[in-house]
């Protein structure tokens, strides 16, 4: 925990405007020079239920969500089903204020709207007490009051953050930039002097005691606030991606979203259609037809894209599906981050696979293995799957512009030209040898697309002759499933030795043990093992990215170089150790799992906790929620 940092959590209904509110002060933040970082928690309601956003900002690098928060703004529920404390749900008007309270950091600052929630209600939750034993100082304030007077109550969020920036001695010129920039004319007046006369009631009415302040930071070159999915979509336009059916579902609707607005400036198609089957059948249909495409889904969707998927690998017609895991089984808890999937991502669909799967685990490794995907499954004509969750979808964090000067890649990869294909290989129909087993290097035979002249032949999802007509013939199908499981072993070999890594590595190579993660717990590990170091551990981590084909050289050096490893993940059966212990049994017996699975996602503290409790042979119990799943034969 630091003591030079910000975190801010505002916290309301679903429909009060909390993550719009939100992302404009951690912009503020931002173009003030700090670096930050935000997590967002919400309910699957379009309105009310219980929200928050929390916003670390510092003048360092943040790579994850802090412990707990110093600063809340407790804007009440204004869309509670039942304001009553008997109702099945409780009194949701006040759980902004009530179910925030036990992060909030000793000496911390609450602002809540006393125009929403009754003092009976503050009394009743015993605030008052628990105030003077953590020393919390608090301060209510009639927010919707001065809401109306100014004509809107949406704009108490304006008032909240006027409170919140004289409470930090924060200047307000960021604040009036991004609103000039939203909003103009009347609506641009009242939301001015709403922030300004909240501002000025607290410094002309209060006394601060607390010394919490906005850190001071500077950056060297421009920033943009950006999350994974903004990175996934920016990433799909760079490798020329034009094409993209989809259904909503969440959370992959962002990235369908995001798309879906770019792509009429730049002549892309985007269709949202009946289901999730039609959209990547619309993608595999695009694709054979010589675009760029790509489709995706969350938990049950993507489930329904496993046929098309098989007819993906079967065709070999190049891919990007998105998957954004969220809690399951079934439909969960689909608006919290969980890294469950990984098994249905690498299993489904029929037979033997043959796709390649990608983990990023923060926002510019999602740009980069999207684009990526992009290029492997069109240079080896395979389905690329990105699996991400919701938290690394939705949080939101600073990164350089200059990480996104660099040229797009539009190619179609190992497609011929019309004057390719008069040398290419046909048969005595004259159909042109599309699956052609002999002499196909890495696998890969290149492809036509149709109306291309001499680019004859039959696509289909059955076993098929090199001009892709049905065939059962045994020595066939021996030769066309070794030629596609080949493109695996090629696509690792060109991982490992004519690129650079996709895994990301922390801490000293000569550490004792170690912490293996994959996806968006990589932040909150890199961040854990800085501290155990600092506490006098060693320590190094490992954050895996090739889901598929598994990179079994670079996992096995790391180890085979500690004593012990504890892995990170976000779910409940442990499913990343299970595909460490397939492709690599050997190391069962150094390897020890540290699980989370109650909807939020890891804090740096947790981590350092279960090191400690575990692999440092302390004797308590991790006071998180979290499980520890010992090592094999332990």
């Amino acid at each position: 925990m630091s003591s030079d940092e910000l975190i801010w959590r505002i916290a309301g209904g679903s429909g009060d405007g909390i993550d719009s509110t939100s992302q404009n002060f951690a912009k503020a933040l931002m173009r003030s020079g700090l670096d930050v970082f935000t997590h967002r928690h919400y309910p699957s309601r379009i309105r009310g239920g219980h929200t928050y956003v929390e916003i670390r900002a510092a003048d360092r690098e943040v790579q994850s969500r802090g412990d707990g928060y110093n600063f809340l703004l407790a804007l009440g529920d204004s869309f509670a089903r039942n304001p009553q404390e008997e109702a099945y749900y409780g009194n949701e008007e006040i759980k902004p204020l009530s179910e925030n309270l036990d992060d909030l950091r000793e000496g911390g600052i609450i602002v809540y709207d006393e125009g929403l929630v009754s003092e009976e209600d503050v009394e009743a939750i015993n605030l008052e007490e628990r105030a003077e034993a953590n020393d919390w100082h608090v301060f209510p304030m009639d927010l919707r009051s001065l809401a109306r007077e100014h004509g809107r109550e949406v704009m108490r969020n304006t008032a909240g953050v006027g409170v919140t920036a004289a409470l930090l001695d924060m200047d307000l010129e960021h604040i009036e930039d991004l609103m000039s920039d939203a909003m103009g004319g009347d609506i641009l007046e009242s939301n001015l002097e709403i922030l300004h006369e909240a501002h000025d009631i607290v410094t002309e009415e209060y006394d601060f005691e607390h010394d919490l302040r906005v850190p001071e930071g500077s950056h060297e070159s421009q920033q943009a606030l950006l999350s994974g999915s903004n990175a996934i979509a920016y990433g799909a336009i760079d490798a020329g991606c034009r094409f993209i059916a989809g259904y909503p579902m969440t959370p992959w609707t962002d990235v369908f979203t995001i798309l879906s607005q770019n792509f009429p400036d730049m002549g892309g198609v985007s269709e949202q259609v009946e289901d999730e089957i039609a959209a990547a059948a619309l993608a595999v249909g695009a694709s054979h037809a010589g675009v760029k495409a790509m489709s995706g889904s969350s938990g049950g969707g993507f489930a329904l894209m496993s046929e098309p998927l098989g007819l993906a690998e079967m065709t070999e017609t190049p891919l990007v599906l998105i998957e954004a895991m969220r809690a399951g089984p079934s439909t969960g808890m689909p608006t919290k981050p969980e890294q469950s999937d990984l098994e249905h991502v690498l299993y489904t669909s029929q037979g033997d696979s043959q796709r390649v799967v990608f983990a990023p685990g923060n926002i510019e490794e999602a740009y980069e293995q999207t684009r990526l995907a992009f290029e492997i499954a069109w240079d080896y004509q395979i389905p690329a799957i990105l699996i991400y969750d919701q938290k690394l979808g939705g949080e939101n964090t600073n990164v350089d512009l200059e990480f996104f000067d660099r040229e797009p890649k539009p190619d179609l990869g190992s497609t011929l030209t019309e004057d390719e294909l008069r040398e290419a290989a046909h048969d005595n129909s004259g159909k042109f040898k599309r699956f052609n087993h002999e002499d196909a290097e890495n696998g890969v035979s290149p492809r036509s697309l149709p109306g291309q002249k001499g680019g004859r032949y039959l696509a289909t999802g059955n076993e098929h002759s090199p001009v892709g007509h049905i065939s059962e013939d045994p020595d066939n199908r021996v030769a066309q499933m070794d030629r596609r499981i080949e493109k695996l072993e090629s696509i690792r070999e060109e991982l490992d030795e004519e690129r650079e890594s996709t895994q990301t590595y922390f801490g000293d190579e000569t550490a004792d043990y170690g912490i293996i993660t994959w996806g968006s717990s990589q932040g909150a590990v890199e961040e854990a093992i800085g501290r155990l170091n600092e506490n006098g551990h060693s320590v190094k981590g490992l954050s895996v990215s090739d889901m598929m084909p598994f990179p079994e050289q670079e996992v096995t050096e790391f180890l085979e170089s500690v004593d012990e490893a504890l892995v990170v993940e976000m779910n409940a059966t442990a499913q990343f150790r299970g595909l460490l212990q397939k492709e690599l049994g050997r190391f069962g017996e150094k390897l020890t799992s540290l699980l989370k699975y109650n909807g939020n996602p890891f804090e740096p503290a947790e981590i350092v906790e279960g090191f400690e409790v575990n692999l440092a042979d302390e004797d308590r119990e991790p006071t998180a929620q979290v499980r520890i799943e010992p090592a094999a034969g332990d």
